[in-house]
């Protein structure tokens, strides 16, 4: 069986919704439920590796998960339509039902899932759209590294981390 597609294609950024009926963000690629998913997902599931304690990575607190929710929100101000509509479904999805913690914390996966997000950008997006995605998600987990205290700056791990996350994202 076929998943859906979710139309996207250039927002109407700013226009009030019909009388009771939400607008539905527009871009000029079509995305499967599926696709969306992914796409919706990561930044999340990025948010959440780069704040989880791991070998070698200064101690995580409050000031950095929001650091991350903070990166994320500021997807809402980019020039982007697909950025911008992606960060429109994080907000219209989070219901308080968590996802679970393994999807969400292992590295291997979340790599893996950027990989993935990349072919599907390169199929479907906006060359500008796929770069603007691509930079946002990665300036979530650099936001909260760059949040979490240590006294040289980003630490070692930190530093593969977002090395690793850049390469898989196709940023280097």
């Amino acid at each position: 069986m076929l998943a859906p597609e979710v139309p996207m294609s250039h927002s109407l950024a700013g226009e009030p919704p019909s009388a009771g009926r939400r607008a539905a963000p527009l871009t000029t690629a079509v995305y499967s439920a599926a696709e969306w998913d992914l796409l919706t997902t990561l930044p999340g599931r990025v948010l959440v590796a780069a704040a989880s304690p791991a070998p070698g990575r200064p101690p995580r607190g409050v000031a950095e998960g929001l650091a991350g929710l903070d990166a994320v929100a500021a997807g809402r101000a980019s020039d982007s339509d697909l950025v911008r509509a992606v960060v429109a479904a994080i907000y219209a999805r989070h219901d308080g039902a968590p996802m679970p913690d393994e999807r969400l914390a292992d590295l291997v996966d979340l790599l893996a899932a950027a990989r993935a997000a990349v072919r599907v950008l390169r199929r479907r997006a906006d060359p500008a759209d796929s770069a603007a995605y691509r930079q946002w998600v990665e300036s979530v987990a650099a936001r909260v590294c760059h949040a979490a205290p240590s006294p040289a700056g980003v630490s070692p791990a930190d530093r593969r981390l977002l090395d690793r996350l850049a390469g898989s994202l196709e940023l280097r």
